[in-house]
Protein backbone atom coordinates (compact mmCIF):
# COMPACT_ATOMS: atom_id res chain seq x y z
CA UNK A 1 0.00 0.00 0.00
CA UNK A 2 2.86 2.39 0.89
CA UNK A 3 4.62 1.49 -2.20
CA UNK A 4 1.34 2.44 -4.32
CA UNK A 5 0.68 5.35 -2.64
CA UNK A 6 4.79 6.91 -3.55
CA UNK A 7 3.91 5.97 -7.13
CA UNK A 8 0.98 7.77 -6.83
CA UNK A 9 2.90 10.90 -5.37
CA UNK A 10 5.36 10.90 -7.66
CA UNK A 11 3.26 10.65 -10.88
CA UNK A 12 1.18 13.42 -9.42
CA UNK A 13 4.57 15.11 -8.68
CA UNK A 14 5.43 14.79 -11.88
CA UNK A 15 2.49 15.96 -13.33
CA UNK A 16 2.68 19.12 -11.41
CA UNK A 17 6.20 19.67 -12.54
CA UNK A 18 5.07 19.34 -16.08
CA UNK A 19 2.55 22.24 -15.47
CA UNK A 20 4.94 24.45 -13.84
CA UNK A 21 7.15 24.29 -16.66
CA UNK A 22 4.59 25.17 -19.41
CA UNK A 23 3.84 28.06 -16.90
CA UNK A 24 7.25 28.83 -16.67
CA UNK A 25 7.51 29.09 -20.55
CA UNK A 26 4.72 31.50 -20.85
CA UNK A 27 5.64 33.92 -18.28
CA UNK A 28 9.13 33.83 -19.67
CA UNK A 29 8.03 34.43 -23.31
CA UNK A 30 5.43 37.34 -22.26
CA UNK A 31 8.26 38.96 -19.46
CA UNK A 32 11.23 39.03 -21.95
CA UNK A 33 8.47 40.75 -24.67
CA UNK A 34 6.58 42.76 -22.30
CA UNK A 35 10.56 44.52 -20.48
CA UNK A 36 11.98 44.70 -24.13
CA UNK A 37 8.55 46.36 -25.55
CA UNK A 38 6.94 48.61 -22.74
CA UNK A 39 9.32 51.38 -23.42
CA UNK A 40 8.23 51.87 -26.89
CA UNK A 41 4.13 52.17 -25.61
CA UNK A 42 2.93 55.45 -25.67
CA UNK A 43 -0.35 57.28 -26.68
CA UNK A 44 1.20 58.01 -30.23
CA UNK A 45 2.25 55.09 -30.82
CA UNK A 46 -1.13 53.44 -30.23
CA UNK A 47 -2.86 56.19 -32.18
CA UNK A 48 -0.81 57.34 -34.59
CA UNK A 49 -0.18 55.82 -38.45
CA UNK A 50 3.38 54.86 -39.35
CA UNK A 51 5.18 56.17 -41.26
CA UNK A 52 8.87 56.51 -42.63
CA UNK A 53 7.93 52.72 -43.36
CA UNK A 54 7.57 51.70 -39.33
CA UNK A 55 10.81 54.00 -38.29
CA UNK A 56 8.37 56.74 -37.34
CA UNK A 57 4.52 57.17 -36.02
CA UNK A 58 2.48 54.17 -34.52
CA UNK A 59 0.75 51.66 -35.13
CA UNK A 60 -2.93 52.71 -35.71
CA UNK A 61 -3.73 51.51 -39.12
CA UNK A 62 -2.05 47.93 -38.05
CA UNK A 63 -4.33 47.56 -35.11
CA UNK A 64 -7.47 48.26 -37.27
CA UNK A 65 -6.21 46.09 -39.90
CA UNK A 66 -6.20 43.40 -37.77
CA UNK A 67 -9.27 43.57 -35.85
CA UNK A 68 -11.13 44.32 -39.29
CA UNK A 69 -9.41 40.87 -41.13
CA UNK A 70 -9.49 38.97 -37.26
CA UNK A 71 -13.51 39.53 -37.29
CA UNK A 72 -14.25 39.18 -41.36
CA UNK A 73 -12.62 35.56 -40.71
CA UNK A 74 -14.77 34.69 -37.79
CA UNK A 75 -17.81 35.91 -39.86
CA UNK A 76 -16.74 33.50 -42.19
CA UNK A 77 -15.42 30.58 -40.32
CA UNK A 78 -17.98 30.15 -37.48
CA UNK A 79 -21.03 29.82 -39.20
CA UNK A 80 -19.39 26.97 -41.63
CA UNK A 81 -17.25 25.61 -38.80
CA UNK A 82 -20.37 25.21 -36.14
CA UNK A 83 -23.06 24.04 -38.90
CA UNK A 84 -20.59 21.00 -40.71
CA UNK A 85 -20.21 20.08 -37.35
CA UNK A 86 -23.75 20.04 -35.74
CA UNK A 87 -24.42 17.94 -39.31
CA UNK A 88 -21.66 15.77 -38.44
CA UNK A 89 -22.49 14.89 -34.77
CA UNK A 90 -26.38 14.90 -35.33
CA UNK A 91 -27.70 14.59 -38.31
CA UNK A 92 -25.17 12.51 -40.45
CA UNK A 93 -25.51 8.65 -40.50
CA UNK A 94 -21.91 6.82 -38.70
CA UNK A 95 -21.46 5.04 -41.81
CA UNK A 96 -22.24 7.77 -44.28
CA UNK A 97 -19.42 8.37 -46.91
CA UNK A 98 -19.98 12.01 -47.12
CA UNK A 99 -19.53 12.29 -43.28
CA UNK A 100 -15.91 10.75 -43.65
CA UNK A 101 -14.94 12.56 -46.85
CA UNK A 102 -15.57 15.99 -44.07
CA UNK A 103 -13.62 14.42 -41.16
CA UNK A 104 -10.62 13.42 -43.27
CA UNK A 105 -10.89 16.92 -45.15
CA UNK A 106 -10.84 18.52 -42.02
CA UNK A 107 -7.99 16.63 -40.22
CA UNK A 108 -5.85 17.27 -43.42
CA UNK A 109 -6.53 21.06 -43.61
CA UNK A 110 -5.63 21.11 -40.18
CA UNK A 111 -2.01 19.43 -41.00
CA UNK A 112 -0.99 21.65 -43.68
CA UNK A 113 1.45 24.84 -42.96
CA UNK A 114 0.21 28.07 -43.26
CA UNK A 115 2.67 29.28 -46.01
CA UNK A 116 0.89 26.84 -48.49
CA UNK A 117 -3.05 28.55 -47.21
CA UNK A 118 -1.02 31.42 -48.40
CA UNK A 119 0.21 30.56 -51.73
CA UNK A 120 -2.96 29.06 -52.29
CA UNK A 121 -4.79 32.65 -51.40
CA UNK A 122 -2.51 34.45 -53.80
CA UNK A 123 -3.19 32.06 -56.31
CA UNK A 124 -6.36 32.00 -56.46
CA UNK A 125 -8.23 34.98 -54.08
CA UNK A 126 -5.54 37.34 -55.53
CA UNK A 127 -4.67 36.07 -58.70
CA UNK A 128 -7.39 34.18 -60.48
CA UNK A 129 -10.56 36.08 -58.89
CA UNK A 130 -9.18 39.17 -58.72
CA UNK A 131 -9.72 40.41 -55.62
CA UNK A 132 -5.95 41.45 -55.36
CA UNK A 133 -4.39 42.24 -52.01
CA UNK A 134 -7.36 43.10 -49.29
CA UNK A 135 -9.11 42.34 -46.63
CA UNK A 136 -11.31 40.14 -48.00
CA UNK A 137 -8.24 37.77 -49.62
CA UNK A 138 -6.83 37.60 -46.82
CA UNK A 139 -10.26 37.28 -45.03
CA UNK A 140 -11.21 34.13 -46.78
CA UNK A 141 -7.51 32.41 -46.76
CA UNK A 142 -7.59 32.54 -42.78
CA UNK A 143 -11.22 31.24 -42.75
CA UNK A 144 -9.72 28.60 -44.71
CA UNK A 145 -7.31 27.67 -42.02
CA UNK A 146 -9.49 28.28 -38.72
CA UNK A 147 -11.87 25.89 -39.91
CA UNK A 148 -10.52 22.78 -38.70
CA UNK A 149 -10.03 24.32 -35.51
CA UNK A 150 -13.44 25.54 -35.09
CA UNK A 151 -14.84 22.32 -36.42
CA UNK A 152 -12.82 19.79 -34.63
CA UNK A 153 -13.35 21.90 -31.24
CA UNK A 154 -17.08 22.39 -31.97
CA UNK A 155 -17.62 18.37 -32.77
CA UNK A 156 -16.00 17.29 -29.64
CA UNK A 157 -18.03 19.95 -27.28
CA UNK A 158 -21.46 18.78 -29.04
CA UNK A 159 -20.31 15.52 -28.82
CA UNK A 160 -19.53 15.85 -24.69
CA UNK A 161 -23.75 16.80 -24.19
CA UNK A 162 -25.55 13.85 -22.44
CA UNK A 163 -27.61 11.56 -24.59
CA UNK A 164 -30.00 12.01 -22.04
CA UNK A 165 -30.31 15.81 -22.44
CA UNK A 166 -31.40 14.93 -26.61
CA UNK A 167 -33.73 12.31 -25.15
CA UNK A 168 -35.86 14.03 -22.58
CA UNK A 169 -35.73 16.80 -25.21
CA UNK A 170 -37.50 15.01 -27.57
CA UNK A 171 -39.56 13.17 -25.07
CA UNK A 172 -41.24 16.30 -24.32
CA UNK A 173 -42.33 17.06 -28.43
CA UNK A 174 -39.24 19.69 -29.04
CA UNK A 175 -38.40 19.03 -32.42
CA UNK A 176 -34.77 18.18 -33.58
CA UNK A 177 -33.84 21.78 -34.61
CA UNK A 178 -35.36 22.64 -31.30
CA UNK A 179 -33.43 20.45 -29.58
CA UNK A 180 -29.96 21.34 -30.99
CA UNK A 181 -30.34 24.97 -30.44
CA UNK A 182 -32.01 24.92 -27.00
CA UNK A 183 -30.36 22.14 -25.34
CA UNK A 184 -27.26 21.14 -27.10
CA UNK A 185 -25.45 24.60 -28.33
CA UNK A 186 -26.23 26.42 -25.29
CA UNK A 187 -24.23 23.21 -23.47
CA UNK A 188 -21.61 22.85 -25.60
CA UNK A 189 -21.31 27.09 -26.16
CA UNK A 190 -17.68 26.45 -23.67
CA UNK A 191 -16.19 24.29 -26.01
CA UNK A 192 -17.18 26.15 -29.07
CA UNK A 193 -15.88 29.57 -27.68
CA UNK A 194 -12.73 28.00 -26.73
CA UNK A 195 -12.06 26.95 -30.46
CA UNK A 196 -13.12 30.14 -31.43
CA UNK A 197 -10.62 31.86 -29.30
CA UNK A 198 -8.11 29.76 -30.66
CA UNK A 199 -8.79 30.31 -33.75
CA UNK A 200 -8.64 34.23 -33.11
CA UNK A 201 -4.92 33.10 -31.44
CA UNK A 202 -3.70 31.71 -34.88
CA UNK A 203 -5.53 34.94 -36.84
CA UNK A 204 -3.59 37.48 -34.93
CA UNK A 205 -0.58 36.15 -34.79
CA UNK A 206 -0.33 34.87 -38.37
CA UNK A 207 1.99 36.43 -41.01
CA UNK A 208 2.95 34.08 -43.56
CA UNK A 209 -0.39 33.50 -45.01
CA UNK A 210 -1.72 36.99 -44.57
CA UNK A 211 1.62 38.70 -45.99
CA UNK A 212 0.69 36.95 -49.33
CA UNK A 213 -3.19 37.54 -49.96
CA UNK A 214 -3.56 40.85 -47.65
CA UNK A 215 -0.48 42.58 -48.52
CA UNK A 216 1.31 44.81 -46.21
CA UNK A 217 0.15 48.45 -47.12
CA UNK A 218 0.53 51.02 -44.21
CA UNK A 219 -2.10 52.76 -45.01
CA UNK A 220 -5.90 52.72 -43.36
CA UNK A 221 -8.37 49.91 -44.92
CA UNK A 222 -11.98 51.20 -45.33
CA UNK A 223 -13.75 48.69 -47.26
CA UNK A 224 -12.75 44.88 -47.43
CA UNK A 225 -11.35 45.40 -51.04
CA UNK A 226 -8.26 47.57 -49.42
CA UNK A 227 -4.85 46.16 -48.49
CA UNK A 228 -3.84 46.08 -45.04
CA UNK A 229 -0.91 45.30 -42.95
CA UNK A 230 -1.59 43.69 -39.82
CA UNK A 231 0.06 43.63 -36.06
CA UNK A 232 2.16 40.35 -36.96
CA UNK A 233 3.13 41.45 -40.56
CA UNK A 234 4.13 44.64 -39.24
CA UNK A 235 6.19 43.45 -36.41
CA UNK A 236 7.99 40.82 -39.27
CA UNK A 237 8.99 43.72 -41.68
CA UNK A 238 9.91 45.20 -38.78
CA UNK A 239 12.37 42.53 -37.11
CA UNK A 240 12.77 41.03 -40.14
CA UNK A 241 14.44 43.99 -41.96
CA UNK A 242 16.20 46.02 -39.36
CA UNK A 243 13.77 48.68 -39.52
CA UNK A 244 13.47 49.02 -35.78
CA UNK A 245 14.34 46.31 -32.90
CA UNK A 246 12.14 48.52 -30.57
CA UNK A 247 9.15 49.15 -32.54
CA UNK A 248 8.94 45.64 -33.12
CA UNK A 249 9.60 44.72 -29.26
CA UNK A 250 6.13 47.29 -28.67
CA UNK A 251 4.13 46.10 -31.57
CA UNK A 252 4.63 42.62 -29.85
CA UNK A 253 3.92 43.64 -26.74
CA UNK A 254 0.57 45.04 -28.16
CA UNK A 255 0.30 41.88 -29.68
CA UNK A 256 0.12 39.97 -27.05
CA UNK A 257 -2.47 42.58 -25.10
CA UNK A 258 -4.25 42.71 -27.46
CA UNK A 259 -4.96 38.78 -27.43
CA UNK A 260 -5.39 39.02 -23.61
CA UNK A 261 -7.80 41.34 -24.02
CA UNK A 262 -9.77 39.35 -26.58
CA UNK A 263 -9.48 36.09 -24.46
CA UNK A 264 -11.10 38.37 -21.27
CA UNK A 265 -13.38 39.75 -23.32
CA UNK A 266 -15.11 36.36 -25.26
CA UNK A 267 -14.88 34.49 -21.91
CA UNK A 268 -17.05 37.41 -20.30
CA UNK A 269 -19.41 37.24 -23.36
CA UNK A 270 -19.40 32.93 -23.11
CA UNK A 271 -20.94 33.68 -19.00
CA UNK A 272 -23.32 36.36 -20.38
CA UNK A 273 -24.09 34.37 -22.81
CA UNK A 274 -25.00 30.81 -21.12
CA UNK A 275 -26.75 33.16 -18.56
CA UNK A 276 -29.11 34.36 -21.09
CA UNK A 277 -29.82 31.10 -22.80
CA UNK A 278 -30.43 29.46 -19.26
Amino acid sequence: MGKINWKDKLITAGFWLSGLVIIAILAGIIGYVMIKGISSISLDFILQPPSKAGRAGGISTTIVSTLYLTLMSLLIAVPIGVGSSIYLEEYASSRSKFARLVNLTSETLAGIPSIIFGLFGFVFFVIFLGMGWSILSGSLTMAIMILPTITRTAQEAILTVSHEYRENSLALGASKWQTIRKVILPSALPGIVTGIILSIGRTVGETAAIILTAGSSLGMPISPADPARTMSVHLYILAMEGISTERAFGTAFLIVVLIIIINYLANLSLQKLTQAMR
